[in-house]
């Protein structure tokens, strides 16, 4: 991922398959990685053809409970993690929230990386329709009906958060009403993605 919302081999990124999601191995720079080198995890779990990345079992739940969900992008890109790190939510200060499909990023719980747990927080933050969520003292995590939408969604969210860590800076941050957000997002639904 050379855009800067990673450092060394943090974050991932898998794509559903029939049968389960290709998901970027565990520990491996991102120059060295090929589309060869991606591991297979079947539903069930298995990894078949490598060590897949410790967030596997994140990936796996969220694909199993959202039939949207066709690829994820997990980062810790700066500024959302700088959120996540202090507990706090993405609110819609700005309409391009509403291009998570929701009118707030929730921040997850924390929970070990790689655990059931930190699994369980995801979900529970992304809900039924949310594409994004910060996942506390950790990063972000962005779904997509492609690999490029959820690419350009943890971008936005990456590039909001900074937006809002300065904001805070000024003082309060006004948000945008409730109505406002959701004709937005009714919006963003005849975008082509």
């Amino acid at each position: 991922m050379p855009s800067g919302l990673v450092r060394g081999t943090s974050g991932n990124v898998s794509a559903r398959t029939d049968g389960g999601m290709l998901i970027t191995p565990s520990a491996v720079p991102y120059e060295e990685m090929t589309a060869g080198g991606m591991v297979f995890v079947r539903m069930d779990g298995v990894a078949i053809g490598g060590k897949p990345s410790s967030e596997w079992r994140m990936h796996l739940d969220v694909y199993r409970s959202r039939a949207d969900a066709r690829a994820i992008v997990h980062t810790h890109s700066t500024y959302a993690t700088v959120l996540a790190c202090a507990g706090l939510d993405l609110p819609a200060f700005h309409y391009m929230v509403a291009a998570a499909n929701t009118d707030r990023v929730r921040c997850a719980g924390y929970a070990t990386y790689g655990t059931q747990a930190l699994s369980d927080n995801a979900l529970a933050a992304l809900g039924t329709d949310a594409n994004a969520c910060l996942l506390g003292h950790h990063g972000v995590l962005a779904l997509g009906s492609s690999l490029d939408h959820a690419f350009g969604l943890a971008e936005e969210i990456e590039h909001l958060s900074e937006i809002y860590v300065h904001l805070r800076q000024l003082g309060p941050v006004e948000e945008l009403p409730a109505e406002e957000m959701q004709r937005v997002q009714e919006a963003f639904k005849s975008y082509k993605r």
